[in-house]
């Protein structure tokens, strides 16, 4: 079995000369996406925390966070579509069946089971969306899971319930219509999105679906979502960074050809501001406040870094099979993903507080 440090290896390998080629043919054809993953999952870079005890290379926070930079550097779709599935294992490692572990976990790194994740409706305030139900058998579900990924690929998602006393039930359903024990899933039309439509986001309409008490992975405590957001809150930086990352390779590539100076000055300047950014996300120090700048930063570095790629690359940037293209509207991806209202506000001060009038 290689040791993370070799999986690392191998990845970046892959992405750089596999992925990468091919990204823009990722980005608009689930069936290259499909092939793509499929190499991840070959090479056994899926399900990266999961313990030792169910086959894993247990990651290091630090080693998963490299490789998930890594992935968004070279194409958004495959990083958006293989974080559902990592986070999806990362949940039944933490979980409290034993069954779904063994049986789960040594099949999710090469794909003989694919998980998706179907719980940020957890996130909204007010009453919720979806809600569970105990009953003698288990918890009858009701209601709209708004964002699901990887329809036609995925074979379960994770699903997270609102109990009524605020605690959220989580467990693998179908990834298909189904009807069973008087209850359905039903899903939606693929949505059409600006950015990373091939990973195939559609909602879940559930009515009085029931999952078994022994499929049940977890039961969280009321507010667990939210206080996870908190506590990791750079997490889903790196893949801003990786963004950035993406940018800064176009710039160079503009740079090659043109051999324009001022080109490769704004290449300096972005790496070094890149470099420090991302130090400061690896540390993960500070409270609260200053995660959350570091978080809004990553995303204004991804937004400038892509930016810089159009600018460099000039009007041929304006097709949509040009890399700059791809990755200016995968920045708009990474702004968002797992956004709260103290994101949105850090994002949003960071971007005005730099606003400057000419003269």
């Amino acid at each position: 079995m290689k040791t993370p440090e070799e999986l690392l290896e191998a990845g970046e390998t892959y992405l750089r000369e596999v992925v990468g080629p091919m990204a823009n043919q990722i980005d608009s054809d689930m069936e290259a996406l499909k092939v793509a993953f499929k190499g991840l999952c070959d090479l056994e870079l899926m399900a990266l925390r999961r313990p030792k005890e169910f086959g894993g290379p247990e990651f290091t926070e630090r080693q998963f966070r490299q490789h998930q930079e890594t992935v968004a550097r070279y194409s958004g779709s495959l990083a958006f579509l293989q974080t559902q599935h990592q986070s999806a294992g990362t949940l039944i490692a933490k979980g409290d069946n034993d069954r779904i572990r063994s049986e789960y976990l040594p099949k999710m790194a090469n794909g003989e089971k694919l998980v998706g994740i179907g719980f940020s409706q957890l996130r909204r305030p007010g009453e919720p969306i979806l809600k569970a139900v105990k009953t003698d058998e288990g918890y009858r579900l009701t209601g709209l899971v708004p964002w699901v990924t990887g329809l036609g690929i995925m074979h379960e998602f994770m699903i997270g319930a609102a109990l009524d006393d605020g605690r959220a039930v989580f467990g693998p359903v179908p990834f298909v219509d189904t009807e069973l024990d008087g209850g359905s899933i039903k899903f939606g039309e693929v949505m059409e999105l600006a950015a990373m439509e091939s990973p195939q986001t559609v909602q879940a309409h559930l009515d009085n679906y029931l999952l078994r008490e022994e499929d049940v992975v977890i039961i969280r405590p009321a507010g667990w979502i939210q206080n996870n957001d908190m506590i990791n809150v750079l997490l889903q930086g790196f893949f801003a960074l990786g963004c950035a990352r993406g940018g800064l390779d176009i710039v160079l590539q503009a740079y090659e050809r043109k051999q324009a100076a001022f080109i490769k000055t704004a290449w300096d300047k972005l790496d070094a501001e890149l470099m420090e950014c991302r130090e400061l996300m690896i540390s993960g120090g500070g409270d609260v406040e200053d995660r959350l700048q570091v978080r809004a930063w990553a995303i204004d570095l991804a937004a400038r870094c892509a930016h810089a790629g159009v600018a460099s690359s000039s009007g041929a940037a304006n097709s949509v099979k040009h890399n700059a293209q791809r990755v200016y509207r995968e920045a708009l991806v990474f702004t968002v993903s797992a956004q709260t209202a103290p994101i949105m506000e850090a994002t949003l001060n960071r971007l005005t507080a730099r606003s400057q009038p000419v003269g």
